[in-house]
């Protein structure tokens, strides 16, 4: 069995966890001291891409009243992966929608909140529908240009960076890491795994129920990434007693109920199975099917059954059928 540094700590308002394996080359630093150099890198990601913090670089772009904007490499990266995901998901993922989530109350940071009660909110919950996007698809008109330097958007287009930021942290800090035999590196629940030590024995991801807690399945993965997005951690109950949550139908801008409360993805990246999750969760069970089918991946019906879909590698304890809690 081989022996990996395992280390956890807090950054972007969920647990980040790194498991970094033998170096490769002599002159790779030790495992612990690359683990605090990565831990310093990703509080200063979160720090410069925060739409809660007001001094953040992403909240002076979305304050900022001109037309073109000079920008950093991470800002332009963390926008230009945004746009990318919308892209992929033809506006489903939409990184536009940040005054809509402020309209549900998702104005500041719910780090260290408890969530609401999900069974609560799904039996107060409307009819389930299948997201769909904004015909006005305001992500187009945002430019990301590399060699100027800057970020071009209309005026008081407002962008969040969140929907996809962990993604992209994950892969930032895996491509770091490319020196050691093998590694995951867990954003959130946005997985990024690799190295050549992973190829002659796969990482297990254990894929938790949203309900129960209980892992219901393992995904087996060599390299690549492996993304959740479900309903139970971002939810919370509004002044008026109705329920919402951070995941939006861009259609409406309110969140979107569509008969899945989790969907995890499988994909050649982080940001890429990220963003693969919130378009499963966000169609519903029909439409995750499709999204999930080159990949494979696993949805959880608000019934509280689960499923396997697609050519997802599983192991033991999971099983290529309906799974029950």
């Amino acid at each position: 069995m081989p022996t990996e540094l395992d280390y956890t700590f807090r950054a972007m308002g969920s647990d980040v966890r790194l498991l970094i394996g033998d170096r490769l080359l002599g002159s790779a630093p030790p495992a612990l001291e690359t683990a605090d150099r990565e831990r310093a890198f990703v509080w200063e990601f979160s720090d410069r891409l925060s739409r809660f913090e007001a001094d953040s670089e992403l909240s002076a772009l979305n304050r900022d009243s001109r037309s073109v904007v000079p920008s950093s490499q991470l800002l332009r990266a963390a926008v230009a992966a945004g746009v990318w995901a919308a892209r992929l998901s033809e506006g489903l993922v939409d990184p536009t929608l940040v005054r809509a989530l402020e309209r549900s109350g998702y104005d500041h940071s719910l780090d260290g909140t408890e969530p609401a009660s999900l069974q609560d909110a799904l039996a107060d919950a409307p009819p389930r529908r299948p997201a769909r996007p904004n015909p006005a698809a305001r992500w187009r008109q945002i430019e990301v240009d590399d060699e100027a330097r800057t970020i071009a958007r209309p005026p008081g287009l407002m962008i969040d960076t969140g929907g996809t930021g962990k993604g992209l942290c994950a892969d930032a800090v895996a491509f770091r890491l490319r020196g050691y035999s093998r590694f995951v590196v867990d954003c959130g629940g946005d997985i990024a795994v690799g190295g050549v030590g992973a190829q002659l024995e796969p990482y297990e991801i254990d894929v938790q129920h949203p309900l129960t807690l209980d892992t219901i399945g393992s995904i087996r993965l060599v390299r690549g990434g492996v993304a959740t997005s479900g309903l139970n951690v971002r939810i919370w109950q509004c002044a008026d007693g109705a329920y919402a949550h951070h995941l939006l139908d861009p259609s409406t801008g309110s969140p979107v109920w569509s008969g899945l409360i989790a969907a995890t993805a499988v994909g050649d990246s982080a940001l890429e199975a990220e963003t693969l999750s919130k378009m499963a969760l966000l169609l519903g069970p029909a439409g995750a099917r499709r999204v999930l089918a080159q990949h494979g991946g696993v949805i959880v019906h608000d019934t509280g059954d689960s499923e396997i879909v697609g050519p997802v590698a599983c192991g033991p304890g999971a099983r290529p059928a309906a799974l029950r809690a």
